[in-house]
């Protein structure tokens, strides 16, 4: 727990002393980008045997199959409730603030080309596209991209393999325990450079758009996570209260990778430590293994607010007002094309640059928001983690699978670890 606890005030001196280097050397502080991809690059090397490891030992270790489709269901049904609410808010605060009027634009032929750029990415609109996407051609390829969702797909049909071979498959689910166990470690011992990575990311991004972007852009900025408060507040806080877990408890227990997913704008940099620490949590590991890896395809609750706020502001930013039903529209093809992406950089931009494209408006917008994305995405970053953190601890209560004695012990000795740090610190 001590561990955790200077982790976490690393992470943050990292990010102040990010912030402070490239504002005074910005010349020299683009040139710690490596330090940050560095640190991404060790984080993606650990996902895909995590991932296919936990999944497999939670379904098959357990020899619960039957559960498992049900468990999908529940789990799918809560990720279409939060990222439609999340779709709709996101048109009420484009609406009401109106972060688009009045917007000076600045584009720059960089940022324009960036724009068409972005436009030759193909992108699936189909849901037919999505279910065959899902299924990998090769695991080996699936892994090397990481593909989150292949990934889960394969250690589902794998799991289940295993059971029906019954005693036979025991070595292998020995050895895949055991994996479990060694990448584990294999995360802690990669989330002791994380300081240095959140220091090469942060200072790099300031070195490069400077302070003052953060006042040319401090409207959309505000509205933004704004937003991204109030939908903490409406689903997630609600959500825990209606299933009786302590959104704060939670919080707190992924306090560091919460911190490291607003640092590095990176879900997977924030991923194999939210899944170790929603177990100690009290959420089982079969659910945890299968939730998380899911959610970062079908529940990216910030991104998709990010997505109907930032299509309604490129429409404001040139004068364009929608109708109802054009926004309604928009809303249900941006549920559709949100879903099932390949991980390409700038994802959200990606997506919207295309829905924009087929509704036949200007994309001169997003050239607009590429300036600030790296600080929107921070934002909508963390909360698709927390997102997918509680989405966990809501199917585990559906289950009746949630270890409430284990949430208290855990946030018991925390706060027990809290005071005693407190006591020595007065002595």
């Amino acid at each position: 727990m001590k561990s955790s606890k200077k982790l976490t005030l690393h992470i943050f001196i990292a990010l102040i002393a990010g912030v402070l280097f490239g504002w005074l050397f910005p010349a020299y502080a683009v040139k710690m980008q490596p330090l940050g991809d560095i640190f991404l690059r060790m984080i993606k090397m650990i996902i895909a045997p995590l991932i296919f490891a936990t999944l497999t030992v939670g379904i098959a270790g357990h020899g619960d199959v039957k559960n498992l489709g049900k468990i999908g269901l529940k789990t799918i049904i809560y990720f279409e409730i939060a990222t439609t609410v999340a779709l709709v808010l996101g048109l009420v605060m484009a609406n009401i603030l109106k972060p688009g009027a009045g917007f000076n634009i600045d584009i720059t032929s960089v940022s324009l080309a960036a724009v068409e750029k972005m436009q030759t990415i193909p992108q699936g609109h189909s849901l037919t596209h999505m279910f065959v996407n899902a299924v990998p051609v090769s695991i080996v390829e699936s892994m090397a991209k990481g593909d989150l969702l292949q990934i889960v797909v394969f250690a589902i049909f794998f799991a289940l393999a295993v059971c029906a071979v019954g005693q036979k498959a025991r070595p292998v689910l020995d050895f895949l325990q055991s994996t479990c166990d060694i990448m584990f470690k294999f995360t802690e011992y990669v989330m002791k450079f994380a300081p240095i990575g959140v220091f090469g990311a942060i200072s790099a991004t300031i070195g490069q758009n400077g302070v003052g972007i953060l006042t040319s852009y401090a409207k959309l900025i505000a509205i933004t996570y704004f937003s991204l408060i109030a939908f903490i507040i409406i689903v997630l806080v609600v959500a825990c209260k209606i299933i009786n877990i302590p959104f704060m408890g939670i919080l707190k227990t992924i306090k560091d990778p919460a911190l490291l997913a607003f640092t590095t704008a990176s879900s997977e940099a924030a991923l194999p430590k939210a899944m170790s620490q929603m177990e100690k949590f009290g959420v089982p590991k079969s659910i945890v293994s299968f939730v998380m890896p899911l959610g970062y395809t079908f529940n990216l609750d910030g991104s998709t607010l990010y997505l109907t706020l930032a299509a309604l502001f490129c429409a404001q930013v040139v004068g364009i007002n929608l109708s109802i039903e054009q926004q309604l529209m928009l809303m249900f093809t941006l549920m559709l094309t949100s879903k099932g992406i390949a991980g390409v950089p700038r994802v959200s931009l990606v997506i919207l640059t295309g829905t924009l494209a087929s509704f036949n408006l200007p994309v001169a917008g997003v050239a607009v928001l590429l300036g600030i994305d790296q600080i929107l995405d921070m934002g909508r970053t963390t909360v698709n983690l927390i997102g997918n953190c509680v989405a966990t601890a809501v199917v585990a209560r559906w289950e009746n699978e949630f270890d409430h004695q284990k949430m208290e012990k855990f946030l018991s000795y925390d706060k027990k670890n809290n005071q005693n740090n407190i006591s020595d610190k007065i002595i």
